[in-house]
């Protein structure tokens, strides 16, 4: 009796431990890509394999950036796009910054109240469904620019494989056979015709883009102006303007990319290089960082209740400073520093306790003196130079407006909806916006794209970012978090569960079925409200780490068909 005791209490331990063991996050299983020289990182592997390819044949970053922007526009029409803008932040080898927005503009037909009935209400669906939500595009001259001032390449080379990608078709995964299927009912609102209307494309199928691999051609014989004023110009201001829109080939012709200085910031022995304004991302970023940098949130732990308190008030009160102060700076003055200030950040947080929750009808945007959307993509590149970019791109709702040329062959962006069309009403992401972010002719509509490159003591580190709408900033942020206290890799930091708050409303979003529950009845007693339905992703994080052996690591989200590639 006693042996048959003594083994059922080692049988118990052996479980015991293997159980244990099962429950601690396996490093060694969770290391994403490992390359020596160059990668990666984006939404598609038929992109990044692009991308990679560039930087085989002797491309550096900035070549492989526009071969993986356009091969996007090929292989994920979701968001991926010539009908839409983004915003890229570099690093160069010798440690140069610098960013370029390509963010759609407002037509000059614009006004202020375009969205608005004779009652001063918003007219349900018109910024989001259809011509009139489309903002001027940019992505086209913003890779050319890029190109004009960074690349090496002949740009035949980098167009080439893109065009010869859209000949042969792209193979449908079982994630875009869902959202095909779900967003079909509105292309058929929105369109006459479309190559996604009325085909049951599923798994496997292959769906080949003729009409854009012409658009493409031309493209690459006449340059950016073929877009902006050639004959393509002409059949997409044509095309927008018979089904209702407003974009006109003087639009088209009139807009230009435009090189900005990145917000830059320190965060413990990180510098944090992110966009500037008219995105929204390296403020708000720099906001949040700043406000939990002095809370040991590596004592507190991961996802720990005192962790998600201190970082959801501080986006809290950042997202709140969000909807009052920024926008377009061509047309506004943003209080930048005033903003990073560190008395007035600190200030903020002083309300704050870890006994309850503050409610945010109580905060509101701070006092300062003046010193001074869901559905987008995002991809990572490390060339073998040293060189590093982070791009998001977006048409903003998935699909855009849902309107697509087909003589063209591409889908248009609903950008104008980043715009507040009444200041203090909710847009398709529940941010609130005001006055700085009106509508007006040529304006650029705020963003919170948070393309970011990370350095440790003074050396690349870090290059990432992700669509996601207002999630993007919380979980651009969250993900360097992961890495930097709390020592995961690049891809545990990646597929560790999110959660965001974004002051209105006023809930904390998470993951479903990712987060404690004993945790979450904890956060509801403190009284916050919790809202694990209508996020059952947030956001799909494309990076890429340095390691302390100079190869890298990349993170493909797996909440997509994100891929990394390289060598």
């Amino acid at each position: 009796m006693k042996h048959f005791i003594s083994l059922f209490i080692i049988l118990f331990i052996i479980i015991s431990c293997k159980k244990s063991e099962q429950s601690l996050p396996d490093k060694t299983l969770k290391r994403g890509l490992i390359t020596q020289k160059a990668m990666v990182v984006s939404a598609r592997v038929e992109a990044s394999q692009i991308g990679s390819d560039i930087l085989k044949k002797g491309g550096n970053a900035f070549d492989a950036m526009v071969a993986t922007e356009l091969a996007l526009a090929v292989a994920f029409p979701y968001a991926g796009n010539i009908g839409g803008g983004g915003f890229m932040v570099y690093r160069k080898n010798d440690g140069e910054i610098g960013s370029i927005d390509y963010r759609e503009k407002a037509p000059l037909a614009a006004t202020k109240d375009m969205y608005l009935d004779e009652n001063g209400n918003v007219i349900p669906e018109k910024s989001t469904l259809g011509a009139m939500a489309v903002g001027v595009p940019g992505t086209v001259a913003g890779v050319f620019e890029v190109h004009k001032k960074l690349g090496s390449l002949p740009i035949e080379a980098i167009l080439k494989p893109v065009i010869a990608l859209a000949r042969k078709g792209v193979v449908v995964t079982k994630k875009q056979e869902r959202r095909i299927k779900h967003f079909q009912p509105y292309f058929r609102k929105a369109n006459k015709d479309s190559i996604l209307l009325e085909n049951p494309w599923i798994q496997n199928d292959t769906i080949k883009y003729n009409a854009l691999a012409n658009t493409l051609e031309r493209i690459l014989e006449n340059g950016r102006d073929e877009f902006y004023k050639g004959e393509t110009a002409k059949k997409l201001a044509k095309f927008i303007q018979d089904n209702g829109g407003i974009i006109t080939e003087e639009d088209l012709a009139n807009y230009e990319a435009k090189w900005r200085t990145p917000i830059n910031f320190s965060y413990d022995n990180l510098k944090i290089i992110s966009m500037a304004p008219p995105s929204s991302g390296g403020i708000c970023l720099g906001q949040i960082m700043k406000m939990i940098e002095p809370f040991p949130l590596d004592e507190f732990g991961h996802n720990s209740l005192k962790t998600i308190q201190v970082i959801t008030e501080a986006e809290r009160r950042a997202y709140a400073d969000r909807s009052f102060y920024l926008g377009d700076p061509d047309f506004v003055n943003i209080p930048s520093a005033a903003l990073f200030d560190a008395v007035y950040l600190s200030e903020r947080m002083d309300d704050f306790s870890f006994e309850k929750a503050t409610k945010s009808n109580d905060v509101s945007h701070g006092n300062i003196k003046i010193i001074e959307s869901d559905e987008t993509t995002h991809y990572s590149i490390i060339d073998q130079f040293g060189n590093a970019i982070a791009a998001t791109t977006t048409i903003n709702a998935g699909y855009g407006s849902k309107l697509y040329c087909s003589e063209l062959g591409f889908f248009l962006n609903n950008e104008m909806d980043d715009f507040s069309s009444k200041p203090g009403e909710p847009n398709m992401f529940g941010l609130i916006g005001a006055e700085a972010n009106s509508i007006a002719p040529q304006k650029r509509m705020l963003s919170s794209m948070t393309p970011t490159i990370v350095e440790k003591n003074g050396e690349l580190f870090m290059t990432l970012g992700t669509p996601g709408g207002s999630t993007i900033i919380t979980s651009v942020l969250q993900t360097i978090l992961n890495v930097h206290e709390f020592d995961m890799t690049m891809q545990e930091a990646v597929n560790a569960p999110r959660f965001h708050h974004q002051w209105l409303p006023d809930e904390i979003r998470m993951e479903p079925n990712a987060f404690d529950a004993n945790l979450v009845n904890q956060l509801e007693k403190l009284g916050y409200s919790i809202n694990e339905k209508d996020s059952p992703v947030i956001g799909k994080v494309d990076g890429i780490m340095v390691l302390q052996d100079k190869t890298l690591e990349g993170g493909a989200d797996y909440r997509g068909d994100d891929t990394a590639v390289g060598f």
